[in-house]
């Protein structure tokens, strides 16, 4: 059973959500900036989520697994070499330079939105801005592949391409997936792949498709506190998302900020 939006009650939860979470990434940009801390910021964005919106910060005291802690923080900040899962700390100080990951998943009247944006600190290098780019790139590529009777196949090859073809690799271990009531639903939304294979893209379904490209190699490991991923060559790594309704024509962006509006015309 794949996560989807069966009523005008649950498109207008998610729809709302998904307002909601790309708020959070557009009131944080501000405050992304030299000499701030990851812990810092995730203070600041779990005030603005659960005074200013209400909601309720999904990743805080999540958990999938019984051998993995839940996860401590409101926020996922990922800097530099960290893939995805970063734990926001007083000690991880942003100097010049860095290229961050903020992802929120808030929780509205039990609907969740999830997406998250790349920020680059200060003055970034030149593969540092080229990887950011790319990666959004890639992410707008698979969405663009998303309408009735294409195939989940085609998003990761739509992904894939683009980013072998820039020179950059992709990420395998982690995946976009299901969301609605639940935060991680079915089906598995795969970053690489073969045109035409894997089930059918249907309206109604609601997924996140959020690609974690690698300036480098595409292995990754976890750390020991079981929640950072980092590249095993230390290479620089970038990644955004969107949650995402698949319509009779297309896919509605749900969580969509203002700065993308000419992005995702029609």
């Amino acid at each position: 059973m794949y996560a989807k939006a069966s009523s005008a009650t649950d498109i207008e939860g998610m729809r709302r959500a998904g307002r909601l979470a790309a708020g959070v990434l557009e009131m944080i940009g501000e405050h992304v900036r030299p000499g701030v801390t990851t812990d810092q910021l995730n203070d600041i964005c779990h005030r603005y989520i659960v005074n200013e919106i209400d909601c309720v910060p999904a990743p805080l005291h999540y958990s999938n697994s019984p051998r993995v802690p839940p996860f401590p923080r409101s926020v996922c900040t990922s800097v530099n070499h960290v893939v995805c899962h970063g734990i926001p700390s007083a000690k991880k100080t942003l100097k010049s330079g860095d290229i961050l990951n903020i992802d929120v998943t808030v929780i509205k009247d039990g609907y969740h939105g999830d997406t998250s944006k790349m920020f680059l600190v200060g003055k970034p290098t030149v593969l540092a801005e080229r990887l950011a780019r790319v990666a959004q790139e890639c992410l707008y590529r698979g969405i663009a592949a998303i309408r009735p009777g294409a195939t989940l196949g085609d998003i990761g090859h739509a992904v894939q391409s683009h980013a072998e073809g820039n020179r950059f690799s992709v990420v395998r271990e982690f995946c976009g997936h299901g969301i609605g009531k639940v935060f991680h639903d079915q089906p598995q939304i795969l970053h690489y792949g073969r045109p035409g294979t894997g089930a059918a893209i249907e309206p109604g379904m609601t997924f996140t498709v959020e690609p974690m490209i690698n300036a480098g190699r595409p292995q990754v490991k976890v750390l020991p506190d079981g929640w950072t991923v980092v590249t095993k060559d230390h290479k620089l790594s970038a990644q955004w998302e969107h949650t995402l309704l698949v319509t009779t024509v297309g896919a509605e962006v749900l969580t969509q900020r203002q700065e993308e509006a000419q992005a995702f015309r029609s």
